[in-house]
């Protein structure tokens, strides 16, 4: 049983630390069972990636031909017309970027209630090669991406085509709370994390953080960016594939009295500057690979963006 207490005791000698940055969940590709005796995994509703037009992907391509993906910088991929793409199950629609020279898009909507997959990035690839006029830019928008699709999407080299990846807004999900208005922030482009991994000696490991690349919308090419940009990181340093728990956390971009020496300070807590210092870098601290042997790393821009990285922890000696 439960008990709930609606008048709980007052400790006066205690302070209760808390923040959104607590515990994370991650969109997976497939609903695992909670019961540890439970063998079965039961796949994620991916239907509205898989049947065509829907009236879900009709609401979308509204959005993103209002509004357009939301670049660095202030950039951003206008679309002088989006429209809906027959004769394919893993493309949805079809366009025209608005510029002084239009460029040809080609979108492929991810799932609703699950990550969008690295068999709908090959499928979406075989389709694009046989559209004429052939797409200069293949966008895949999606609430979330497994690591296998990034990976795709990311390494993928096609001459004259530019993979490119758009968050979509959670609150595209909920519609009665959302407003139709020119300055929604429905999509926004993506950039990928470039991460390493390296041996740490005693058994231990350490995880930097190198920066990002971006899609750049006016000329059409990915730059490299470095982590001067990187507002916030978080640190899973035993990722079960569910959910994201940040056991170290760093804020790259924080001023002397900002990010942990803030909380000291609102604590009235000694605080150990050469930790706080460790805590302000791109370079985790070292630490054992979990039983999963697998981390995870989810970065904030200064714009606010976010994007998660998934990564094995077989380093040569641990």
């Amino acid at each position: 049983p439960v008990y709930l207490f609606d008048q709980p005791l007052n400790e006066t000698q205690k302070i209760r630390v808390t923040g959104p940055f607590t515990v994370e969940t991650v969109p997976a590709p497939t609903v695992k069972p909670i019961s540890i005796h439970s063998s079965a995994i039961l796949s994620a509703d991916d239907s509205v990636a898989r049947t065509g037009e829907s009236v879900r992907q009709d609401e979308w391509r509204t959005e993103l031909q209002s509004n357009g993906i939301r670049g660095k910088n202030g950039q951003r991929i206008t679309f002088s017309y989006l429209e809906p793409l027959g004769g394919t199950r893993w493309l949805h629609a079809r366009g025209e970027t608005k510029e002084d020279k239009p460029k040809h898009v080609a979108i492929s909507f991810g799932p609703e209630h699950a990550a969008l997959n690295s068999k709908q990035v090959e499928m979406a690839l075989t389709e694009a090669q046989r559209l004429v006029p052939r797409p200069q830019i293949l966008a895949f928008a999606s609430f979330h991406f497994d690591s296998a699709a990034s990976k795709a999407i990311d390494e993928t080299i096609w001459p004259g085509v530019a993979l490119i990846k758009a968050q979509m807004n959670m609150d595209l999900q909920t519609d009665d709370l959302k407003k139709k208005r020119s300055s929604n922030e429905s999509f926004w482009l993506i950039g990928q994390p470039d991460i390493s991994i390296k041996n740490a000696g005693e058994g231990k490991i350490e995880v930097t953080v190198n920066g990002f690349d971006y899609y750049d919308t006016r000329t059409g090419n990915v730059d490299g960016g470095g982590p001067e940009k990187i507002a916030m990181w978080m640190l899973d340093t035993d990722y079960d594939g569910r959910s994201l728990y940040p056991r170290q956390v760093f804020f790259p971009m924080a001023g002397k009295t900002e990010g942990w020496a803030k909380l000291a300070r609102n604590l009235k807590a000694e605080i150990d500057e050469e930790k706080i210092e460790a805590f302000r870098g791109t370079t985790s601290l070292p630490f054992k690979p979990g039983d999963n042997r697998r981390i995870a790393v989810k970065i904030v821009d200064d714009r606010g963006i976010e994007s998660v990285i998934e990564r094995d922890t077989d380093v040569g000696g641990v």
